[in-house]
């Protein structure tokens, strides 16, 4: 079975069950500040799992694009992925564990479907604590479907609970579904959750049934959401029985590609195999981040810098390899090959994709010509150590700075008969990464979008001015891109030029003359072709479903949307456009708040 048969499997099975297949978003989220990238299935999901009606209906299924980049300095190893698809069924509000679990096993043992044999069937539930208690209905069901105690394990919060996002919110208790690989357990102690191999886990069904209140307590949702979650590369890597994912098709043919252009063999030698890895999972993830509907290009902030960051070190580890200068471009092809029948947008933007994975890395072959300028600065002091050995401290600086890689910072040394102290760069990176990571967590929560009374006022306030400046600047004018906090909205347009004054004052006060009129805000469910023919807004190349949402603002505006709005405009208060900048060639974009 072949990524694409599975995809299309999973997929099947549950239309089957009466879900509606609805299409992966962008790997961009919309209006949603709190991350930087999709992360999970449930990501573009969050209006619904709170409440709000799918078009679709209440059971759905899909296949999402995910980016993780929390553990990117452990890619390299047979496990940790950057990019990676989920495939998960959802039920709004419709069924519970029961049919849930049973979906599961189904899929994962009949001989219809994946045929997993039972035996090789391990599961995790929720152990249960001074706040919530175990989760033995879900234990029970598992027995139901034939599960002996053995091999139902109860565990904590860290293994087997999801939420909230935030302090408060949606949560629930999850079930983890594992397959035995068979090889000898690592010790008695041995069971699902373990690193050592023996188990892997290939499926997580999430029940949120709580909602986590300021005052610490759990109080039952009035909508009890089903989330579950299967990855596509650990799955198939296991149905194929391959020691790991790297060895499937959906990433061989890059593997193999880089064994003809190095000359160095996979599986020969484990250090090189980790730079094999590194370069897999890094071009993978960085052909979908820039071909993606909302792509992105490298830069120095937000989700430019994560890319450039995996382009660099991709880089970094083909040195290793011993490939030539500007290799990488040229990979991006296979990648594509790969994927592009359930992707096919990256056959559209294979060119510009290859085209920014070489104008990167020459820019990278820059930045190391500026550190190797830098060190040669420095090397007059540092020679002077006695003991020959340049402070960890220096290589930091060096790699924070100028973006030098630490292996060359000893390389370098080397020449010169030098050690780098790699115990006091590790220090210094280590104390960066805590520094880095304690402000990500204040930023980029992940999960839940923000959905108060203030984001959901200025995402309404989105709609007005995007249609106030098609009034104002011309039907040219194309939503490029929004991104809201409490504080502000972020809106990109299509547009040639910079705004004059009096057209940056126009669209304002056109904005503020639809709030002033207290307009109603209404919502309908039709196909999208109803939806354009009425006149309503669709951003050119987003994935719609069969049926849209179509927000009508009174007599001003319509478009298909998902966001939370108001029900009237009356409740925006002022609208006050603070900047008018360009964003990217041909984009301008506009922050604006409400007083």
């Amino acid at each position: 079975m072949t990524g694409s048969e599975l995809r299309r499997m999973y997929i099947d099975f549950f239309k089957g069950k009466g879900h509606a297949e609805i299409s992966g978003k962008s790997l961009i989220p919309e209006n949603d500040p709190t991350v930087l990238f999709t992360t999970a299935g449930m990501h573009p999901l969050v209006p619904y799992i709170l409440g709000e009606p799918h078009p679709a209906g209440k059971r759905l299924v899909d296949c999402q694009k995910c980016v993780r980049t929390d553990d990117i300095e452990e890619v390299g190893d047979t496990a940790h992925l950057t990019f990676f698809e989920m495939l998960g069924n959802w039920s709004l509000g419709d069924y519970f564990k029961d049919d849930a679990i049973a979906f599961s096993y189904e899929f994962l043992t009949s001989k219809s479907w994946l045929a997993f044999s039972p035996d090789r069937l391990s599961v995790t539930v929720f152990a249960g604590d001074a706040e919530v208690p175990p989760d033995h209905e879900a234990a029970g069901i598992w027995k139901k479907m034939g599960i002996p105690d053995s091999r139902i394990h109860f565990l904590g919060r860290k293994d087997n609970w999801w939420g909230p996002a935030g302090q408060t919110g949606p949560c629930g208790p999850d079930t983890e579904m594992f397959i035995d690989t068979l090889v000898p357990p690592c010790g008695p102690d041995c069971k699902p959750g373990c690193h050592c191999g023996k188990y892997i886990e290939v499926w997580n069904d999430v029940f949120m049934q709580y909602n986590k209140s300021a005052d610490g307590t759990y109080p039952p949702l009035a909508q009890k959401t089903v989330d579950t979650g299967m990855g596509v590369d650990r799955t198939l890597a296991m149905f194929q029985g391959k020691k790991s994912v790297f060895e499937t098709e959906l990433f061989w043919p890059v593997i193999e590609r880089l064994q003809e252009i190095s000359g160095k063999r996979y599986a020969s030698d484990e250090a090189l195999d980790v730079s094999f890895r590194i370069i897999a999972d890094h071009l993978r993830s960085s052909v979908f981040i820039i071909g993606d509907d909302r792509g992105v290009t490298p830069s120095n902030l937000g989700q430019g810098y994560i890319l450039r960051r995996l382009i660099r070190r991709a880089i970094r580890h083909g040195r290793k390899l011993g490939m030539p200068e500007a290799f990488l471009g040229k990979l991006a092809e296979p990648v594509v090959s790969i994927y592009e029948d359930f992707y096919p947008e990256l056959r559209q933007r294979v060119s510009m994709i290859s085209d920014e994975l070489s104008q990167e890395e020459g820019r990278f072959s820059d930045t190391l010509a500026k550190g190797e300028h830098e060190f040669e600065k420095l090397l007059p002091n540092l020679q002077k150590n006695p003991q020959k050995i340049i402070p960890g401290r220096v290589a930091f600086r060096l790699y924070d700075t100028y973006g030098f890689p630490i292996e060359i910072t000893e390389e370098l040394a080397a020449e010169h008969q030098m050690k780098v102290d790699r115990d006091g760069f590790e220090e210094a990176f280590k104390k960066h990464q805590e520094t880095s990571k304690a402000g990500a967590e204040k930023t980029f929560k992940g999960g839940l979008a923000d959905h108060s009374e203030m984001t959901t006022k200025l995402h309404t306030a989105t709609h007005l001015l995007h249609q106030a400046l098609r009034s104002v600047l011309g039907p040219h004018v194309a939503q490029k891109g929004s991104n809201i906090t409490v504080e502000r909205l972020r809106f990109d347009f299509v547009h040639p030029k910079p705004m004059t004054e009096d057209e940056v004052k126009r669209v304002q006060e056109i904005v503020n003359q639809q709030i002033a009129r207290d307009l109603p805000v209404s919502m309908e469910i039709m196909t999208l072709e109803q939806a354009r023919a009425g006149g309503a807004i669709a951003l050119f190349g987003e994935k719609y479903e069969e049926k849209v949402k179509v927000y009508t603002i009174g007599d001003f505006s319509k478009e298909v949307c998902g966001g939370p709005h108001v029900e009237h405009t009356g409740v925006l208060g002022k609208f006050v456009i603070q900047k008018e900048q360009s964003s990217s060639a041909g984009v301008r974009r506009i922050r604006a708040v409400l007083e």
